[in-house]
């Protein structure tokens, strides 16, 4: 049973930065589909980052030109660092990947950015 562990959530002010880690419990070199999604209170689950094994990436409108998604497959890791954070990018942030054809989640990092 594959694993996903996030941390780097916590408070922020507004224009601060974060930076999320999701580390697998086994190697992500082959896993084409992995990526970041969060969910506000009250909201419905949603898309925030995507990064494929060769290194492309896919962002929210909502997200682009402030957080990077990136991958070490040495680490068996993923990244999202998040810059000019804005209140409305508070959410528990959920890191997932498809390991054999089967989607896992991890258990979520909260995000709090005051204003």
């Amino acid at each position: 049973q594959v694993q996903l562990v996030e941390s780097g959530g916590g408070l922020v002010q507004a224009g601060g930065s974060l930076r999320l880690s999701c580390a697998a419990s086994r190697s992500i070199f082959s896993i084409n589909d992995m990526g970041w999604y969060r969910q506000a209170p009250g909201k419905q689950r949603e898309l925030v980052a995507t990064i494929t094994s060769g290194g492309r990436t896919n962002y929210a409108d909502s997200v682009k030109g402030r957080f990077t998604i990136s991958r070490d497959n040495g680490r068996s890791t993923i990244y999202l660092q998040m810059n000019s954070l804005k209140p409305e990018d508070t959410a528990v942030y959920y890191c997932y990947g498809t390991f054999s054809l089967s989607g896992v989640w991890g258990q979520g990092t909260l995000v709090t950015v005051a204003s």
